[in-house]
């Protein structure tokens, strides 16, 4: 991934993106840096430009909770952002023995989503790769070389720009709410595995990657170009399933009414012959084919 000293990665990256001018700074002569100064950054939090240095070079790994507020307040970081700071100050361990970990989908969860015949649902796992979804969820991606893994989909797929007409802002999203569900991330090796392949394969997302953006995937607005049914606009609301940490259950809604509600009836009734929409099990897993290039990442 980055380092191993993320948290100096994070501090470095995100004063890279701020002006002086964001911060209410004067600003006189020529300055050599992009962004804040390591000294600037220090006066607006209060502490000495020597403990910022140390934070950033990872000799000091332990600030104070009140000091991570201010270099939050300094940096202009909102919530998921300077939440993720904390985060960064106490890591978790539990990514270390999550990451290798099967992400099993819950049987009564695949029943609830297999009764939504309107619609769409898919459960991501860590590295927003689709676990399972329902027929109308598995129809709305289906068709695209990455349909199995939304980040993949996002920065490899050939179709991606043509299926997202928003793609820049469905990248920037995708990048923030996986830098978002990993936190660390260093102990994860399909992560790593992941963030290797995609910095090597795509520059958008390494260029993304490197602002360190940090937010959870919760709810929005999304317009998708679909191949069999044109233009969809539709409401997402992502849900944290509690049962198994790090899932998100993703359900998808169009305005009742609306275009995008009969361009969804009509996708569920363009698919409903296929026998690939029929699976045994209430609502499918994805096929080992879809899954290859997420496990092999």
């Amino acid at each position: 991934m980055d380092s191993a000293n993320p948290l100096g990665e994070y501090l470095r990256a995100r004063r890279a993106l701020v002006t002086p001018e964001d911060a209410g700074l004067p600003v006189s002569g020529r300055r050599r840096v992009v962004g804040l100064r390591r000294e600037e950054v220090a006066i607006l939090a209060g502490v000495s430009t020597d403990y910022y240095t140390r934070l950033e070079q990872g000799r000091e790994r332990s600030p104070s909770a009140q000091v991570v507020e201010a270099l939050a307040r300094a940096l202009n970081l909102d919530g998921d952002a300077a939440d993720h700071l904390h985060r960064l100050t106490r890591p978790a361990p539990e990514w270390g023995r999550a990451g290798t970990r099967p992400e099993p989908v819950g049987e009564a969860l695949l029943r609830m989503m297999a009764g939504w015949h309107r619609t769409p649902a898919v459960v991501l796992g860590r590295r927003l790769n689709v676990l399972a979804d329902n027929p109308l969820g598995r129809a709305l991606f289906a068709g695209h070389t990455y349909s199995g893994d939304l980040l993949r989909l996002v920065f490899l797929d050939p179709d991606a720009r043509a299926f997202y007409p928003d793609w820049e802002r469905a990248a920037s999203n995708a990048v923030a709410a996986l830098r978002s569900a990993a936190g660390s991330g260093h102990d994860d090796p399909q992560l790593v595995r992941t963030v290797g392949e995609l910095s090597l394969r795509s520059p958008e997302f390494r260029r993304l990657w490197a602002r360190h953006d940090i937010r959870r995937k919760t709810r929005e607005t999304k317009r998708f170009r679909h191949p069999l049914v044109g233009e969809l606009t539709l409401d997402y609301e992502s849900l944290t399933v509690n049962s198994a940490p790090g899932q998100q259950l993703v359900v998808y809604q169009a305005a009742p009414g609306s275009a995008s509600e009969q361009a969804l009836i009509l996708l569920g009734s363009l698919t409903a012959d296929d026998p690939a929409q029929h699976p045994d099990d209430p609502a499918r897993h994805p096929t080992p084919s879809e899954t290859a290039s997420s496990d092999e990442g």
